[in-house]
């Protein structure tokens, strides 16, 4: 059975364990027990009022703007864009005449995320970046308009059912996971561990600081790459007792810190800047939260057997502009 993480409350505090105690004495300070209650794309919620948009064709009157017809179309001047060969800066002329594209249009609001979006119709993230091509770094803006697969539940299915039944993996999370913001860019990142505001994006570093640790020392169950069954690993699993703990594997900030990624059960998410990301899966304990600026070596949580492992060990990725590589080529010495 999958085991649910402890995942503690803002401001709740639990005894520290005889393996983070060591380690704390170690390093000269005290693991934080803090988690975010709730993830983004859960704290945000997302009402399903999408429009229907009939396709047709609109004549270019003098001074109207790209951004302004898509407002009146309700298809959002990105779609109108694509549809129409447009390119940045989106010049138009009067008496032009451009295709409207037809289909469901969500109208983006402050604070929601991809991921959120998606959960609320019932279709995958993925699926929506495709039909909108959407690009690096996957940030939506407040009173963007997204086309929606059609291949999604229409009524009379619940929020409820929909959020029930929707499912997300690690890329989802670095691509949906970012709220959208009325403002120019998110707040610096703190060592503080309080948890970013659910509507804010986190600040990514603005380079990579360079070099990767390990983040626990343990036999290898299996490596990188295609499996004896034919799965693929998009990292490393290493054995390790329960309770061990997990240190960051390079300086970052906290993308995500939570159990909503059910194969990984407690997931922690470092952004290192420069493309790069950390994935730290199974633990039993998290101890960062979303925004949360961590240091290479500093202990992010405990390892554990949560999500869909039978037994105690650390999954951990490596990710380079979101494509997974062989963590093992970018540590240092041997092998655990």
């Amino acid at each position: 059975m999958p085991r649910t993480p402890m995942l503690l409350p803002c401001g709740f505090f639990l005894a520290a364990g005889l393996a983070a105690t060591a380690a704390a004495r170690e390093t000269g300070e005290a693991p934080v027990r803090l988690i975010e209650s709730q993830p983004v794309w859960k704290a945000q919620q997302v009402l399903p009022d999408a429009v229907t948009v009939a396709p047709s064709t609109y004549v270019v009157k003098a001074g109207e703007t790209l951004r302004g017809i898509g407002h009146r179309s309700g298809a959002g001047s990105e779609s109108i864009a694509r549809a129409n060969g447009l390119h940045y800066p989106y010049v138009i002329r009067e008496g032009q005449r451009l295709a409207i594209p037809g289909g469901r249009y969500h109208r983006v609001s402050e604070g929601e995320t991809g991921i959120a979006i998606a959960a609320a119709y019932g279709v995958a993230w993925g699926r929506i970046v495709e039909m909108n091509a959407l690009a690096e770094p996957f940030m939506l803006r407040n009173g963007q308009r997204l086309l929606l697969p059609d291949d999604g539940p229409h009524e009379p299915r619940t929020m409820e059912e929909r959020a029930a039944a929707f499912r997300i993996d690690i890329d989802d999370v670095l691509t949906g996971g970012q709220p959208a913001s009325g403002k120019d860019k998110p707040p610096p990142a703190s060592r503080q561990p309080r948890p970013l505001p659910s509507n804010m994006p986190i600040a990514e570093p603005a380079h990579f600081s360079g070099g990767f640790a390990w983040p626990v020392r343990g036999a290898l169950l299996s490596r990188f790459g295609p499996g004896a069954g034919g799965a693929r690993n998009n990292g490393i699993d290493i054995a390790i007792p329960a309770g061990t703990p997990i240190r960051a594997a390079a300086d970052g900030v906290v993308a995500y810190a939570g159990d909503k990624v059910a194969v990984f059960g407690g997931l922690m998410l470092v952004n290192h800047g420069g493309g790069w990301v950390s994935a730290y899966g199974h633990a039993s304990r998290v101890d960062v939260v979303r925004g949360q600026k961590v240091r290479k070596g500093q202990i992010i949580g405990l390892t554990g057997d949560s999500g869909y492992a039978s037994h105690p060990k650390l999954h951990f990725e490596l990710r380079k502009d979101r494509i997974p590589v062989n963590p093992v080529d970018h540590l240092p010495g041997q092998e655990p």
